[in-house]
Formats: structure tokens, sequence, C-alpha cells
């Protein structure tokens, strides 16, 4: 039997998005969606542990990005970015419905499903960018974790309204996440900082982490639910926790280094491997004409807001917040799998999605990196 060559191309992919990141100066989750894209137009299908690896790294990165934002700073830009995330969520959902339901002629159904993809701001590659840059513990990359999170707050909740039918299973998540929660929020300060696991090479304290984020995984998917949520706010409860000393940072980049160096790195390659290129290229004008739709919605719900309340770094703001890919994937998948949408309809929307997360993130560092001098406060 020929040995499984999956594996072995996934590492090569993970090692080769490194280096390439590391030469060109550009976030690693590009890299890691572009050669996952190459990859899966050569042939290579993703595995089923693949795409559970691929779900799971979405879940650390969304517990990650809700770890670095400042609930005080939250608390007082809360005006600002309330404005900022709610236009940055309703004018792409308008003109993606709008667009989609008049112009190629969608199934209103479909066209919701549009709306909602492209109305996301993709809190991975938002978080991915900063981290790497070393902008997260920035006041401009606080806020802008802060925005993405309400802006798909938002995008979950009308997924959730429009479409997804709640039964006693989803009270059953909805409950018992909170009771998960009020744990992490009671416990979680007294096991990440016990003296007695400090320093121990078996890290129970990321073990703990990892526990919670997989039960959480569980909880959703038996109450037909999404645990991006309630994991950034598992992260906003240990950010805290992990602010209190330096034993407990420690924990947190040792969590971040483990989930950069093998397990997020399947939430990117996975994603690009879900694009058909022949699909898109079938359908290039509708492609091309719904990522103009997503970006000039973006930028006209965020950038006069950012220019207003952030006028250094606006150009910066509005490119990161036009990012997308997480919960957009998410209401695609949702989509295909009630029948909502076709699978040229599914290759578009994910094309765009995906494209999303490329363009917008490699022009923010490319040509409007951020003041400086609005950095860590």
């Amino acid at each position: 039997m020929e040995p499984d060559k999956a594996p072995l191309i996934a590492g090569l992919i993970i090692f080769a998005a490194s280096v390439l990141s590391l030469r060109l100066g550009l976030s690693v989750a590009i890299f890691e969606i572009l050669l996952g894209l190459a990859a899966g137009n050569l042939g290579l299908r993703a595995q089923d542990w693949m795409v559970y690896m691929a779900g799971f790294g979405g879940i650390v990165l969304t517990f990650l990005a809700g770890a670095e934002v400042d609930g005080k700073l939250l608390k007082a830009n809360l005006r600002q970015a309330g404005l900022i995330s709610f236009s940055s969520f309703f004018a792409p959902l308008a003109a993606g419905f709008l667009f989609c339901r008049y112009i190629p002629g969608w199934s209103a159904p479909a066209s919701a499903i549009g709306g909602i993809a492209l109305s996301e701001t993709s809190l991975a590659v938002v978080y991915s960018v900063l981290t790497e840059t070393g902008r997260a513990g920035s006041k401009t990359g606080k806020l802008l974790m802060a925005c993405t999170f309400l802006t798909n707050t938002l995008t979950a909740l009308a997924l959730s309204a429009v479409f997804l039918r709640p039964g006693l299973y989803t009270l059953v998540f909805l409950a018992v996440s909170g009771v998960f929660l009020a744990f992490a929020w009671r416990f979680s300060g007294r096991i990440i900082g016990h003296p007695a696991l400090a320093g121990k090479v078996i890290e129970p304290e990321i073990k703990y982490i990892f526990f919670m984020l997989l039960a959480f995984i569980y909880l959703a998917e038996l109450g037909a639910g999404q645990a991006m949520l309630p994991a950034f706010l598992f992260g906003l409860l240990m950010s805290g926790h992990f602010r209190s000393g330096s034993a407990e940072a420690a924990v947190k980049n040792r969590l971040r280094t483990v989930a950069y160096a093998f397990i997020t790195p399947f939430f990117f390659i996975v994603a690009g491997m879900k694009v058909s290129l022949p699909a898109l290229w079938a359908a290039a004008g509708l492609f091309a004409a719904l990522f103009l739709v997503k970006q000039g919605a973006k930028f006209a719900g965020v950038y006069f807001l950012a220019r207003k309340f952030y006028p250094r770094n606006s150009g910066y703001f509005t490119l990161l917040m036009s990012t997308g890919l997480t919960f957009g994937l998410m209401a695609a998948l949702f989509g295909l799998n009630s029948g909502f949408l076709d699978a040229g309809q599914y290759s578009v929307l994910t094309g765009v999605l995906i494209a999303s997360a490329v363009i917008p993130a490699f022009a923010a560092q490319r040509w409007f990196p951020p003041v400086e001098d609005e950095d860590i406060i």
C-alpha cells in the first residue's frame, strides 16, 4: 500500500510558508492560504484529520485573539468601536445581499448567505497579522481585535437569526457554555498560576486550555451552534489572568508557540484547499465583481469612521477590517450543506473570502503600516 502523502505535503507547506514569511516580511497566514490553494488544485485533498485540525486551529486562534483584548481599552472606546463594528457589518451585508439577488439572480436564501458571509471580518487573519508584526499589544491592535470581535458577533447573530432553528440542545449548549465560562473566570487563574505547575514539561496549563476549547467544540456541535464566540469569551476572561504575573504570561507565550508551530496553519491551509480554480475561472466576472462589492462596502463602512476616530491609522484599520475568512467560510459551508448554495455559488463565495483574506492583509502590511508612536500603551 502506498504511504499517505498528505502529512508530508502539509508539513512541507507549513515549513515553506514560514520561510516565505521571513524572507518577504508578510504574514505567514497569507502564504499558508496560497500554498494550500496550490496544493488543492494540484490534486491534494483535505483529509478528515486535516479538516478537524483546521477547525480546532480556528478555535485556538479565536481564543488567543480574545486573550489579547484589553477590557479597559474596549470599555473606554466602546462607542467608537461599536459604531465601526456595526457599520463594518451592515454595509457589506446589505450590499452583498442586493448584489447577489439582483445581478446574478441568486435565490433570496442564497443571497442572504452571501451577504452574511461578506459581512464578517476575519478574527483569525487580523490576529495573525498583528501577532506576527508585533502589534497585538498596541492600542491600534487591541482596538482592531475588539472591533473584529464585535463585527463577528453581529455576523453570527445574523446567521442564527435568519437560518438556524434553535432547539433543546441549543439551550443546553448556551447553558453549559455559560457554566464553563463561569468556571474559567473563577478557577483558571489558580490553575495557570499555581506554583506547583510552573515550568513542567508536561504543560498542564496548556492542556487545560485545550480541554476547554475542545469542550466548546463538542457542545457547539451538539447544540447546532458555533464555538467561536464562547472561545473568544474564554480568551477574554483569561486575558486578565495572563496579565497578572510573569508565570501566567509565559503560559500564553508557550501556548502561542505550540499553536503557531503546527495547529493553526491547518486552518489557513485547508481554507486555501477548498477553492476550485476551474470553478472560479468559469465565473471570473462574478468573482471579481463580488470581491469589489465586499471591499467597497467595507471601505464605505469603516474608513470614514476610522478616519474620524483614529486618523493616523485609518488606512491600516480599514484594510484589516476588510479581511474575511472565518465566519464567512462557516456561513458558506452552512449554505452548501443546507442546499441554499450550489457548488458553483459556494466556490465563488469561498474564493472571494480567500481573496479578501490575502489582498487587504498584504496591502495593509506593505503600504499602510500603522504609526509607531501610537503603539504600546
